[in-house]
């Protein structure tokens, strides 16, 4: 277990009975770009389960922060769900990871397309003030079941646009666009439908997508990803591979 640390966890919130997150504390040595991921878990019959998970907080927080559903006979979840404060789970020291911004292009406007967990590596990106600088507009969606299920809903309306050190540019430039499938909300429907339908752009305001201008980051199901990527390829763009710049990317780690 050298390349595994034991943290403590400080923070939980149940954003509702089948999604939580929770910080923990963090060694002092882990480097990592925001939206990357590391592996994470506990002791189980005297070895660690352990999972992938997506780091939420950015890359200056002296925490850390990670975003789980709860699945009542998941390994790891159905465990992971019941700690507490003071508890210890294992960080891995090798965080890694394509959903980085360095991976893609420049361009005018940055998408970022989640549903589900998936929008854990978006609330690092967004906490970035260089993402700000490197895009005209950022675009972070989020796609759950029920309204409920819209995490970090508050931080992103209300608490980040207050930031004290690029709140103004976080007010000047990010979208915020959350949408439901399940129950009434003031936005319906499944993302990958907004995006081939344009609707999404025009609700936004902003023009159709365009590979001279528009770059895609897509965290989520496995049907999302593979939807929203056929939509992108049908339009042009193309996806970054092996660290190559492009025009989109997606964690295809969590997928193959």
């Amino acid at each position: 277990m050298a390349d595994l640390s034991t943290q403590s966890v400080t923070d939980i919130h149940h954003w509702n009975d089948s999604l939580f997150s929770f910080k923990t504390t963090r060694d002092r040595s882990l480097k990592f770009e925001n939206g990357h991921f590391l592996m994470l878990g506990i002791e189980v019959e005297g070895k660690p389960l352990m999972r992938a998970y997506s780091i939420a907080s950015p890359n200056y927080d002296e925490e850390l922060e990670f975003l789980s559903i709860k699945v009542a006979d998941g390994a790891l979840t159905s465990r992971l769900q019941n700690i507490q404060v003071g508890d210890e789970v294992f960080v891995s020291s090798k965080p890694t990871g394509t959903l980085v911004v360095d991976h893609l292009l420049g361009g005018r406007n940055l998408y970022l397309i989640s549903t589900g967990t998936g929008l854990a590596p978006f609330i690092s990106i967004i906490q970035d003030p260089e993402t700000y600088e490197k895009f005209d507009n950022v675009i972070v969606t989020h796609g759950v079941r029920y309204a409920s299920e819209l995490a970090y809903q508050q931080f992103i309306q209300h608490d980040l646009p207050n930031n004290e050190f690029f709140g103004k540019e976080v007010r000047e430039k990010l979208i915020y666009y959350p949408s439901v499938t399940r129950e009434d909300y003031t936005t319906q429907g499944r993302l990958t439908d907004a995006i081939s339908s344009g609707k999404l752009f025009t609700d936004i305001g902003l023009p159709q997508a365009d590979p001279k201008h528009d770059r895609f980051m897509i965290c989520g199901s496995p049907s999302m990803l593979k939807d929203a990527c056929e939509i992108l390829d049908g339009w042009c763009f193309e996806e970054s591979r092996q660290g190559i710049k492009a025009h989109y990317v997606i964690e295809r780690a969590f997928v193959e």
